[in-house]
């Protein structure tokens, strides 16, 4: 049986003990004299985790965080996605990691995320939780909260002509308001209202 157990969820203290422990060193757990369990390091020199579960294994999806998050920040993240999911800041993760997450960044940072965890699908969000200190504003957040209404990442036009439908049929629906279609407005519309 294997168990796992999110760090942030131990007392400081023993987190400290196990954070210092070397590739090959062992933390000794004893109750009343008696060994209870052994906890053993898997980094390498570099401080890397050298093994790790995996979704392909049938274990769990590990996620490394490529932004500033504190620990009780990666629990609530790992408490929220639940049990089949092991969140770990980049610096600790394996190279076999499923998923990195990074805010908005540069492709350049993200080829080097890639060369890091050649695996591992690549995901990026803007994150704003006031609650938790976090916040990661990117371009798309800014428009949004400016007025924007909707951003298509669209890489044809046919794939563009899909994907306007479909959101004007769902704002549409959500409006409650089938009878009168909501209108794009094209630039020769523009032009002749205005003169």
């Amino acid at each position: 049986m294997k168990e796992h157990l999110d760090a942030a969820h131990l007392p400081e203290g023993l987190v400290a003990l196990i954070d210092a422990l070397r590739p090959g060193d062992e933390l000794h757990v004893t109750r009343d004299g008696e060994s209870i369990a052994t906890i053993s390091s898997t980094r390498d020199p570099r401080g890397r985790v050298t093994e790790s579960p995996s979704s392909a294994e049938g274990g769990v999806t590990v996620v490394a965080t490529a932004m500033k998050l504190s620990a009780s920040a990666r629990a609530s993240l790992s408490e929220q996605l639940g049990p089949d999911y092991l969140v770990l800041d980049m610096n600790s993760a394996p190279e076999s990691v499923d998923m990195v997450l990074t805010p908005p960044t540069s492709p350049q940072l993200i080829g080097h995320l890639r060369s890091m965890f050649p695996k591992a699908r690549v995901m990026i969000a803007e994150i704003e939780d006031k609650e938790l200190g976090i916040s990661y504003e990117g371009p798309v957040r800014r428009l949004l909260d400016a007025g924007a209404e909707v951003y298509l990442p669209s890489s044809t036009i046919p794939r563009l002509a899909e994907q306007l439908d479909r959101t004007m049929t769902q704002l549409n629906q959500i409006a409650g308001d089938t009878s009168t279609p909501l209108t794009i407005e094209s630039p020769q519309d523009s032009k002749s209202l205005n003169g």
